[in-house]
């Protein structure tokens, strides 16, 4: 891991399009990262990402058991 020191205002950049400012620094503890990245990339927390892993686990785990007994995929709405 690359641990880099930056105060309020300063910024990281990874390749050519993504940068990253520290916004704020509240209380020594809290950090406000402001991320300048294309439409394209997703960016998310890391909370999140991990949770949306596991909503795509699911459901792919899901399509396969309907697939393999024979059936359609369902969605939210109950409709085939």
């Amino acid at each position: 891991m690359l641990v880099i020191r930056r105060r309020i205002g300063e910024a990281i950049r990874i390749n050519d399009d993504i940068r990253v400012v520290v916004q704020d620094v509240r209380h020594e503890l809290v950090v406000r990262l402001g991320v300048d990245a294309p439409a394209k990339i997703p960016v998310h927390r890391l909370e999140i990402f991990e949770l949306i892993k596991q909503e795509n686990r699911a459901a792919s785990a899901a399509n396969v058991m309907d697939w393999l007994q024979g059936g359609r995929y369902v969605g939210n709405d109950g409709a085939k």
